[in-house]
């Protein structure tokens, strides 16, 4: 067994997405709105030095990063999203494939690890001023090393809210909070507008996908990976967040967390209408799929012998840029239309 870069306990086995496009005038106030409700942003990003909160620590910087490194894809897309390739010195660590419309950008930046989390020697040799992660497993001492000791060495870090290791510090299960994050990447690599845009066209397709509630009085099973125990989306992350822009119930909607060890008992009694699969390199949508045909009770549920599945790349799940492709996909898949 293994620890991938969110946390999840695997056994160890050998993706369209939503255009950015330009924003009316309208959009992008409201975009604006937005970013100012939820931001965590505490510097005037007009000044030359950058100070905002993070997970309860302060990340400063004389200025917008100029060596940034990203410790897992949904970073990296986070990063690339608002254009900050020609700002960075390395990525590592993919659960899939990155979105088509980054992959030229991403094509033109080192890649330290594509499977794990770099060295923490092949990191520092980046001379990197800025290092950001999807997850604060990255800053452990077993990964490349505590945030504090990055302080020491005068490098800047930063974890998406979602994953602050201090899960008092995370902030609300909403897409505020997404917007929130992406604002913050536009002020650390200086490009505030483009997050401003990147904001305004999520928040647009956002209201498509809940106008069409493609789930609508259909409970959810969200299946991440796992099979004596299934490690499942539970209340406090992006699948809770898709589940409702798509108008379903969550199964495990009582169960407090991002990602978290479920039971099959409770899938049993919840019979789902509908099964989430996600497609990671490390644990297929094949792979469950196979596995819930083949258990003697499991291939009982009602969604598994209607076929009833939805397919998703699990870095369409993790809060950031790609979550409301996420929510698209399973509306898609549901009958929704184009969202």
């Amino acid at each position: 067994m293994f620890s991938t870069s969110h946390g999840r306990r695997v056994a160890l086995r050998t993706h369209y997405s939503p255009r950015i496009v330009a924003a009316t005038a309208a959009t992008v106030a409201a975009a604006l709105a937005l970013s100012a409700c939820g931001s965590s942003t505490s510097s005037d990003t007009d000044a030359a030095s950058i100070s905002l909160q993070n997970c309860g620590r302060t990340v400063a910087l004389d200025g917008p990063a100029e060596r940034g490194v990203t410790l897992n894809q949904g970073a990296t897309e986070s990063a690339l999203s608002i254009g900050a390739q020609d700002r960075m010195v390395g990525t590592a660590y993919l659960d899939d494939t990155i979105a088509p419309q980054w992959q030229a950008a991403y094509g033109k930046i080192p890649v330290l690890d594509e499977k794990a989390f770099p060295s923490r020697e092949a990191l520092l040799q980046t001379k990197p001023d800025l290092v950001l992660a999807s997850y604060g497993t990255a800053f452990d001492d077993k990964a490349v090393g505590t945030r504090e000791s990055f302080d020491e060495l005068g490098v800047a870090t930063y974890v998406s809210p979602f994953g602050c290791t201090d899960k008092s510090k995370r902030p609300p299960v909403a897409w505020d909070s997404i917007a929130a994050e992406i604002a913050d990447y536009g002020t650390l690599f200086g490009d505030p507008a483009q997050a401003d845009a990147v904001n305004a066209q999520m928040r647009e397709t956002l209201s498509g996908i809940e106008a069409a509630a493609a789930a609508k009085g259909k409970s959810i099973f969200w299946y991440d990976s796992g099979t004596g125990t299934p490690y499942v989306g539970g209340n406090a992350g992006g699948p809770q967040l898709i589940i409702d822009a798509v108008g379903g119930t969550n199964v495990f909607a009582d169960a407090a967390g991002t990602w978290l060890d479920g039971s099959w008992e409770t899938v049993l009694a919840a019979n789902p209408d509908v099964i989430v699969l996600a497609d990671a390199s490390w644990d297929t949508a094949e792979e469950k799929k196979n596995y819930l045909r083949s258990d003697p009770a499991l291939r009982d549920l009602k969604a598994v012998r209607e076929d009833r599945f939805v397919v998703v790349p699990f870095s369409t799940s993790t809060p950031g840029p790609r979550l409301i492709e996420g929510a698209r996909l399973v509306t898609e898949q549901l009958g929704g239309g184009g969202a």
